[in-house]
């Protein structure tokens, strides 16, 4: 059983208890440069976290978002029966991605993340201290530059929100990086038409590489969306009081958007086998009374609406329950 829940409510009284001790009038005024940085597209120039403050405000802007995202991301991952024991994340800063691995696999452990920005890191070490697993709690946060990566290796690789800091020969780089320390890699990026681009580069890395996608997609065709729409998801979370107060937000919640894919190099999962995948759901199902529509794409490599009508006995049941993004009963 998925422990997120725990994980995600330990990170918001973990990151509660760091924002007390910062400076309201400062953290507000990094998080609008923050905000201002992120909506940008273009490479960064320098590292986007170049201070204490800003990492304080990133942490408590940005942090829970990214661990909602990956938790969902992870879960898809394990539905395909991957039980990783070491993980391993790139540019993981202050530890997200660590924190949803954690949540999700039960089977984890020992956790290292790598960034070049040692506040960032000071900050994960702090935020794990306490935290509910003894892989996560036990987690090295170890500086490292893009390029020159230390030698290790992991079951499971992620490298999340990292790709559109950096130019395309530094993209397909760190990807490269990422694919030669992992059995399974997860790139996850923003849900935009920008980042969904980048993650179609990394689909076609990973399948010229000959490895098998794990997700989202449930082919191995070229994206059969049309020119102008893009592949992404939405993971909802709760904002604690500071969340909103940095936000200038008044709803107790927020839904994240993100794309992603996910792969496992030969030999880690057994090949798709014809009639053994489903479709994946692409937006909010219109339920309706006796039927429920999606939109999805589908294993055969197109993507359009399919509808499950009340006829359809236990598949109905299920459809009732189905979400964006989960994969179609």
């Amino acid at each position: 059983m998925s422990r997120t829940p725990e994980h995600a409510a330990a990170l918001r009284s973990a990151l509660a208890r760091t924002a007390s001790g910062a400076d309201a009038g400062e953290l507000a005024r990094a998080t609008e440069a923050l905000v201002a940085r992120y909506r940008s597209v273009a490479p960064a120039s320098a590292p986007i976290l170049a201070s204490r403050v800003r990492v304080a405000a990133y942490a408590s802007y940005r942090m829970p978002a990214t661990h909602a995202a990956l938790a969902r991301v992870l879960d898809a991952v394990a539905a395909r029966g991957l039980a990783p024991r070491s993980l391993l994340d790139l540019g993981g800063g202050t530890g997200a991605a660590a924190w949803a691995a954690a949540g999700v696999f039960a089977s984890l452990e020992s956790i290292t993340v790598l960034d070049q920005v040692e506040d960032a890191l000071a900050l994960g070490r702090v935020l794990v201290a306490d935290a509910p697993s003894p892989a996560l709690a036990g987690a090295t946060f170890r500086r490292a530059f893009a390029g020159a990566w230390p030698d290790l290796e992991a079951d499971l690789v992620t490298v999340s929100y990292v790709l559109s800091e950096l130019d395309e020969r530094q993209q397909d780089t760190l990807v490269s990086d990422a694919m030669r320390r992992g059995r399974t890699v997860v790139v996850a990026e923003p849900g935009t038409p920008d980042g969904y681009a980048r993650v179609l580069r990394v689909r076609a890395a990973l399948l010229a590489a000959g490895w098998t996608l794990l997700g989202p997609c449930p082919h191995e065709a070229d994206c059969p969306l049309a020119p102008g729409d893009w592949c992404h998801f939405a993971a909802r979370l709760e904002r604690s009081a500071e969340h909103r107060r940095l936000k200038g937000a008044e709803l107790s919640y927020e839904d994240e958007k993100f794309s992603w894919v996910a792969a496992a190099s030969p030999g880690v999962v057994a090949p798709r086998q014809e009639g053994a995948t489903s479709g994946r759901i692409l937006r909010h199902p219109l339920k309706r009374k006796g039927f429920v529509e999606f939109q999805a794409c589908r294993p055969d490599g197109t993507a359009g609406r399919e509808v499950i009508s009340k006829k359809a006995g236990e598949r109905y049941r299920r459809a009732r329950d189905a979400e964006w993004g989960d994969t179609l009963p």
